[in-house]
């Protein structure tokens, strides 16, 4: 059975989306974080953080409630600058971080905390939260810009938090269900065991926007998603308007960071990962026309898992 877009919108606010009171208490949760943190950073090592933004999924509104197989995480950037500051590195920023969460939570237990590639992760148990704390080092010359460490290569590369949150409210400005079909892919990412990240997604999806535009139904509109990684292959180079060059990569996908054109965000998707990533696209869009064209409801739920429930459904 195909799917109205009545039903898709009620699948996304009843079991995708994550709820107003939740989004609260995190928002709450957070800011309390970012409050003590912050103070306890200029005490301990006189770091100056110029800014702290929520950055990532939760700030994007593309986030996912919590799930048995699907973790809320906030991102939260703090810009960092000093006369000192670019001696720093990821391990010398993430180590006083870390000592600085040990600090503001002595309650907590050493493995509630986490030296992540480019963060530090603090973990709530009570509300099953997990908080990013990504350090960047601030570009004076350019609002909102930065860069950004890589814990194993010792790497920067540059980003713009605020920048990377409007890009995603540009295009739901211009297509109110964007964030919709975003949750619905990362829903079926998750399902299916599929190795593209969020942000991933976010791009894959805004590219399908960009060239097929938001006519037609939801339920094809996601078709429409899988069927152009299935058929491209993902060996196209994606682009964006807000991108001015293109570098050369030799990577096996490769997908431009709209906030800065020498990133590659797929740079570590590896040709096995690639065709994996095809594969699934490909067979689940099979299964996605089949049970549009006139299968059983329940084959909706080998995409979406057992929890896909719409309201007039049996």
């Amino acid at each position: 059975m195909s799917l109205t877009n009545t039903q898709i919108r009620y699948y996304d606010s009843n079991v995708l989306r994550l709820p107003k009171d939740k989004r609260e208490t995190y928002n709450a949760q957070v800011d309390r974080l970012i409050s003590a943190l912050r103070k306890k950073l200029k005490e301990q090592d006189k770091i100056t953080i110029k800014r702290v933004v929520k950055a990532g999924s939760f700030a994007k509104h593309t986030i996912l409630r919590k799930t048995s197989d699907s973790q809320v995480d906030v991102d939260v950037v703090f810009y960092v600058s000093g006369k000192k500051v670019v001696e720093e590195s990821f391990a010398s920023l993430s180590e006083k971080i870390y000592e600085a969460l040990v600090k503001v939570y002595p309650n907590k237990a050493v493995e509630d905390f986490e030296i992540q590639r480019k963060a530090a992760t603090v973990s709530f148990v009570g509300t099953g939260l997990d908080v990013d704390i990504v350090p960047v080092i601030e570009n004076p010359d350019k609002e909102g810009y930065g860069w950004q460490f890589d814990r194993f290569d010792g790497s920067k590369t540059e980003t713009c938090a605020p920048c990377q949150i409007k890009f995603v409210k540009d295009r739901k400005d211009l297509d109110p269900d964007f964030r919709t079909l975003v949750r619905l892919a990362k829903r079926w990412r998750t399902n299916v065991e599929c190795p593209l990240k969020s942000f991933h997604i976010e791009l894959i999806m805004a590219h399908v926007l960009e060239v097929n535009g938001k006519d037609g139904s939801l339920e094809k509109r996601f078709r429409d998603f899988l069927l152009y990684i299935a058929e491209s292959g993902l060996q196209e180079f994606i682009t964006f308007p807000e991108n001015s060059t293109v570098p050369a990569f030799t990577d096996p996908v490769v997908i431009l960071d709209p906030v800065c054109d020498t990133n590659n965000v797929t740079s570590r998707i590896t040709e096995d990962e690639r065709k994996e990533i095809v594969r699934l696209a490909d067979e689940s869009w099979a299964t996605a026309n089949f049970a549009s064209t006139g299968g059983d409801f329940d084959l909706w739920k080998e995409l979406f898992g057992r929890a896909f429930k719409v309201e007039d459904a049996a």
